[in-house]
C-alpha cells in the first residue's frame, strides 16, 4: 500500500510501530468518549491492527501522529460499498485537516478502490464530524436509533451518511 496524500496530511498504512502514540490519541477523553476501549487501548489498536476486515491508515501532519483513519468493504456485489472511520488527536480539531482526511480516502476509495458509495455513521450528536463529512459531500440517509452503546452503558444515536462517486467534493 502506497502514501495517501491530501492538501496537509498524508496517510499511511499503519503498522505497528504507531500503535502506542494511536493509544495515546485513543486514551484522550474527547476521543475516549466516541471511540471506547477497554483497560488497555494499545492492545485495542494492536487487535484493531490485525483485523483482516479492516485497513488503517495513520493520519500524519508534517512528521507528527495526529489520528487513525480506517475503511472496511461490503463486497457483496448487490450491495458493494466501502465504510470509513477516523478520529484525530483533539488538539488538531477544528483546521480543516478532518475534512482533509476524509476527502483523502474518499478519493482513494472512489478512484483507486472503484466504490461507487461510501457511508460514515458519526454519532447523531456530533455535530463537527458531521458538518465535516457534509464538505466532503456526504448526505444524511437516517439516524440509526440507539445504535451504539456509549462508555455509560446507555445506547446511542447514530446518522447513516453515505457518498456516491459522483458527488465527491473533491
Amino acid at each position: 500500500m502506497t502514501e495517501l496524500r491530501g492538501a496537509s496530511v498524508v496517510l499511511r498504512p499503519t503498522v505497528p510501530e504507531d500503535v502506542p502514540a494511536l493509544a495515546a490519541i485513543r486514551a484522550r477523553p474527547e476521543v475516549r468518549a466516541r471511540w471506547g476501549g477497554g483497560a488497555d487501548l494499545e492492545a485495542d489498536v494492536a487487535a484493531d491492527l490485525q483485523d483482516p476486515d479492516v485497513t488503517l491508515y495513520t493520519v500524519r501532519l508534517e512528521d507528527r501522529i495526529v489520528g487513525m483513519v480506517q475503511w472496511y468493504a461490503e463486497d457483496d456485489p448487490e450491495y458493494r460499498h466501502a465504510g470509513i472511520d477516523l478520529f484525530l488527536d483533539p488538539t488538531v480539531h477544528g483546521g480543516g485537516l478532518g475534512t482533509d482526511t476524509v476527502r483523502t480516502m474518499a478519493r482513494h476509495l472512489v478512484d483507486d478502490r472503484g466504490f461507487h458509495r461510501l457511508v460514515i455513521d458519526p454519532a447523531a450528536d456530533n455535530a463537527p464530524a458531521i458538518r465535516c463529512y457534509e464538505k466532503v459531500g456526504f448526505r444524511p440517509v437516517g439516524v440509526m436509533r440507539q445504535y451504539e452503546r456509549g462508555a455509560d452503558g446507555t445506547w446511542h444515536d447514530c446518522l447513516l451518511m453515505d457518498l456516491l462517486a459522483d458527488e465527491l467534493v473533491r
